[in-house]
This record gives structure tokens, C-alpha cells and sequence, in this order.
């Protein structure tokens, strides 16, 4: 699909009552390696609009795209994309279901190579090394990604007067994959956390490194039942590993949707965080 194609398609897409966000659909060339994995693919990209954004979203750092509150400042909203995307398309979502007293901060993830796809260079919170349940994962990179994304950008929130626990951290496949892991082993206590159509990464060291501060943390997880990337059986494992030390975890399910999002899931994201984050 040239970038010619893929404006046109989202033009189309966004017509009311068939807009759609659809991941899968890359303008790169070099991405279209993605179309070599078969089967339980954790990654894909949410496709992003050509559009400008309101003046009430800007980039702060290189690549961060920030949509500030329209009244107060009470909460915050993290949200990480998935493999080989940028913050941008994520950044315009939300804006469509914005709360006015919320911050949304959509950061995008410095390019590296990526071993499944043959070492070529893309946006990547940390290296993805097999499709196997149970293969080989960048624990470094992961601990990493935490360390200097995660920890960093709720440290800037505190620092502008928002506490912890009025935050909540999300993202998409592989971004869902990190807000997960990060949100368990923060030392600080959060007001939620969601993964899209994510997994739970290096499962096998849970319930262990959990820090029970946020032991009852509300948990969303979204999923496609028609997912051929990131598989529903791996949406439904993560499920069962995470009630397992978490009560309070709920899942959707969404009938004939594959890896990507749709209005009714964007619905359901935000009933989630109006929840975790209530007007003060």
C-alpha cells in the first residue's frame, strides 16, 4: 500500500459509521517484513491519521505527542503503541474520547533492530526474539523500557502534581505487553492499567516480582476473538495468569475483530478510565 493508498483508505475509514482503527496497514516498505510471521505475531501497528491535530494535542519530546486537559489537571492517561507504529495515531484515538479534566501522553519508541524480523530497524519497545508461547524474551530490554520510558514519564506527572495513583498506563500488543509488566512491578501505586490485544510478558516470573502495592490494581484486557497475530488463546492465558494474584481483572472480548481496535473497544476504554480516573 503506497502512503498515497493508505490516506485514501483512511479517508474511507473514517467515514461516519464505518471508521475503524485498523492495524496491520504500514506506509513503510521495509515493515511490510511484518507479513513474514504466520502465526501468534506479538506486534502490528495501529494505522495512523494523515491528519493535523487540534492545537490541544503537541509533541513534546521527539516523537511524544501530548494531548493536554481542557480544565483542571487531575489524571493522566499512558499509552503505548504497538511494533513498528508511532504515538500519532493513538494520540488523535484518544482525542476522540477525551475527558477534559485528562492528559493523554502517547510517547513513540526509538527504532531498533528486531530479531524477528531479521534484525531490520523499527520502533520497538524492546526486541521480540520468538512467536513461540514460552520462547526466548528481551528480559533486559523489557526491564530496560521500563526503567527509562515507564518510570520516567509518571516521574514528570508527579513532578506536575499528579500523584501516582491518579495515572493509568495502557497500550497496544506489544505496548500492552510493556504497560502490563510495568504496572505490576511499579513500586508506586497506579490507577489502572489496560492491554489491547497485548500478552503478559516473562509470565513465568509472576506472581514473584509483583510488588503488592498495586496488588487490587483495575486491570482491562481487550482482545479479538478473529486476533491472527497476537492469538485470543494468548489474550485468554493472560487472563488466567493475572487473576490468578489480581482480583480485579476484566476482560472483553470483541466477536470478529482481528488485531486492531474498534469503536465499541474505544467505548469500553473509556468507561475504563472514567472509572480510574473521576472528575476531582
Amino acid at each position: 500500500m503506497t502512503p498515497t493508498e493508505h490516506r485514501a483508505w483512511l479517508k474511507f475509514s473514517n467515514i461516519p459509521g464505518r471508521r475503524i482503527l485498523l492495524t496491520g496497514f504500514v506506509t513503510s516498505c521495509v515493515a511490510a517484513a511484518y507479513a513474514l510471521s504466520k502465526s501468534g505475531f506479538m506486534g502490528g501497528n495501529l494505522s495512523s491519521s494523515s491528519r493535523k491535530m487540534a492545537s490541544s494535542s503537541r509533541k513534546t519530546n521527539p516523537g511524544t505527542y501530548v494531548t493536554n486537559p481542557t480544565a483542571n489537571h487531575t489524571g493522566t492517561v499512558i499509552f503505548l503503541h504497538g511494533l513498528g507504529d508511532t504515538g500519532a495515531g493513538w494520540s488523535e484515538a484518544f482525542r476522540e474520547i477525551r475527558e477534559p479534566h485528562i492528559k493523554y501522553i502517547c510517547p513513540t519508541a526509538v527504532p531498533m533492530p528486531v530479531t524477528l524480523n531479521g534484525g531490520m530497524r523499527m520502533p520497538s519497545w524492546f526486541d521480540i526474539h520468538s512467536l513461540q508461547i514460552g520462547g526466548r524474551e528481551d528480559t533486559e530490554g523489557i526491564k530496560r523500557a521500563v526503567k527509562e520510558l515507564i518510570y520516567e514519564l509518571i516521574s514528570d506527572e508527579e513532578k506536575n502534581g499528579i500523584p501516582s495513583n491518579r495515572i493509568v498506563v495502557g497500550g497496544f500488543s506489544q505496548g500492552g505487553a510493556l504497560a502490563l509488566y510495568s504496572s505490576l512491578t511499579l513500586e508506586k501505586p497506579l490507577a489502572g492499567v489496560m492491554s489491547l490485544s497485548g500478552w503478559l510478558p516473562l509470565a513465568m516470573e509472576f506472581p514473584a516480582i509483583a510488588h503488592s502495592i498495586n496488588k487490587d490494581i483495575p486491570v482491562l484486557l481487550c482482545h479479538g476473538d478473529s486476533d491472527p497475530l497476537v492469538a485470543p488463546l494468548v489474550g485468554q492465558m493472560t487472563k488466567e495468569k493475572l487473576s490468578a494474584f489480581v482480583p480485579n481483572v476484566t476482560m472483553k472480548v470483541y466477536p470478529g475483530m482481528g488485531h486492531s481496535s474498534s469503536s465499541q473497544e474505544m467505548m469500553d476504554v473509556k468507561a475504563f478510565i472514567s472509572k480510574c480516573l473521576p472528575n476531582k
